[in-house]
């Protein structure tokens, strides 16, 4: 019996923490395309040079703030913080675990039957987030600067 518990309990661990590894990655795409949403379109900020060129013109354009690497890298610092709004479901016929908001962006009942709340989940869900956000950063940029589809699958699944 030791035996047998001693060979599934490492793939019981991966399991887990493939679970909860591709669950903070979700999350915090999704997190960020909801940040990202919230920005008023017309809002812009000014990239470029700010040095005179030697005709007196500067090298500067404005970009949408939304997208930009400034907001997206301040997004990234602080995005971690909203896992503490998730929590743990399983799957009754997999029993694969999968991360879920607890509490809704605009204050509407969520139906959280099945979902496990606590402290564990979160600060667990939070570390894997923090270090996706810092492996992936250059990538995740990348990917929502320049509006690409499907950002879940293509770093969710082909990366983490």
């Amino acid at each position: 019996l030791a035996a047998a518990l001693a060979a599934l309990l490492p793939a019981a661990c991966a399991r887990r923490s493939q679970d909860l590894h591709c669950g903070a990655c979700r999350a915090l795409v999704d997190e960020l395309e909801w940040e990202i949403a919230q920005v008023d379109p017309r809002k812009t900020i000014q990239m470029g040079s700010f040095r005179i060129n030697p005709d007196g013109s500067q090298s500067v354009v404005e970009v949408p703030y939304a997208r930009s690497e400034a907001h997206l890298t301040e997004l990234l610092e602080r995005v971690c913080e909203k896992m503490k709004e998730y929590g743990e479901k399983v799957d009754p016929s997999t029993h694969r675990k999968s991360y879920v908001r607890v509490i809704s962006h605009d204050g509407t009942r969520m139906d959280l039957s099945g979902v496990k709340i606590d402290g564990d989940v979160a600060s667990s869900l939070k570390f894997a987030c923090e270090s996706i956000a810092e492996e992936y950063e250059d990538e995740l940029i990348e990917f929502l600067s320049h509006e690409a589809d499907n950002v879940k699958d293509r770093l969710c699944s082909k990366r983490t």
